[in-house]
């Protein structure tokens, strides 16, 4: 396909208006009345708020057309516009682009879907919180996040049944009026998706994917069974009858002591306990030469007689 013709029946349509309420009611009535894709919302300060569409020239002519008629009914100042067949490099510069591949990406339902929409913007934060206290207070309603547009403009969104939203809403628009200046109210009995995708949600509303938990079985790897050599049973020697014959004769002739061995084991105590004699011992029992050779007494004696 050419890129010439991609850009043939496609269009743009921008609506603004200075309240975020407003301009959401706005964009609503812009994707119920015609088959248009609601891109998002633009956001430059002092209070100005664009609502981005996108579809064919047709679709998108009809949108703008019910978007300004709305914007007039809460006698805002309204300024529209209609770009047939845009250049891509007009998409490209601008966040429109962006912002629809960013929305066609995420494009899920939240837990607040199929509810109501309550918008309540104040000029000041202090009347749009008390305002958001006594909504929540009157009735049963989620708080899911607040807006600011610049030019002092709060937006409090409350998300809940039909019933409950349009008793929230009147509840805040008096606690707004006695604290400070109410701005503009909304209510969208049944918000659509592409509608729903563009709104603010606070962060602790966020669902975060958790990873999904598959339970594993892990089978053990069985290790190879090493085979081990058979045990061997051993046998008893057996001998010649010679050998075993010859056997005790001679455990008997090796521990019989021989001859010098007998005398060395019968002289060695002798030879031991005369080293250990002192001389004193020895002078004892060895008689002196110079008495031995003279005679006793008795024996001088025994030769007078």
């Amino acid at each position: 396909m050419n890129s010439e013709d991609r850009y043939t029946d496609s269009a743009l349509g921008l609506v603004s208006t200075q309240s975020f309420p407003a301009i959401v009611g706005t964009a609503d009535m812009m994707l119920k009345s015609s088959g248009v894709t609601l891109v998002g919302y633009e956001m430059i300060g002092g209070g100005y708020c664009t609502a981005v569409v996108r579809g064919g020239i047709s679709d998108v002519r009809l949108a703008v057309e019910v978007g300004a008629e709305t914007v007039q009914q809460f006698g805002m100042k309204v300024s529209t516009v209609i770009i047939a067949r845009p250049m891509p490099n007009l998409e490209t510069v601008l966040p429109i682009g962006s912002k629809l591949a960013a929305m066609v990406g995420k494009h899920t339902t939240n837990q607040f879907s199929n509810l109501a929409v309550g918008l309540l913007e104040t000029r000041g934060f202090p009347a749009m919180v008390a305002a958001a206290d006594a909504m929540l207070k009157s009735s049963d309603v989620t708080l899911t996040a607040y807006h600011t547009i610049g030019d002092g403009l709060c937006t409090a969104i409350v998300r809940g049944t039909v019933a409950n939203v349009a008793m929230a809403v009147e509840v805040g628009m008096q606690e707004a009026e006695r604290v400070g200046e109410l701005h503009s109210v909304m209510v969208i009995p049944r918000a659509l998706d592409d509608l729903d995708q563009t709104l603010p949600i606070a962060s602790c509303w966020v669902e975060e994917l958790q990873p999904l938990q598959i339970p594993i079985t892990v089978k053990e790897v069985e290790k190879p069974r090493v085979a081990l050599p058979e045990l061997v049973e051993l046998q008893p020697l057996e001998l010649p009858a010679q050998v075993e014959r010859a056997l005790p004769q001679a455990q008997e002739a090796q521990f019989e002591p021989t001859i010098e061995e007998k005398q060395a084991i019968e002289f060695e105590p002798a030879i031991e306990e005369k080293k250990t004699l002192s001389l004193g011992q020895q002078d004892a029992i060895e008689p002196d030469s110079e008495t031995a050779d003279q005679p006793s007494e008795t024996e001088r004696d025994t030769e007078a007689e």
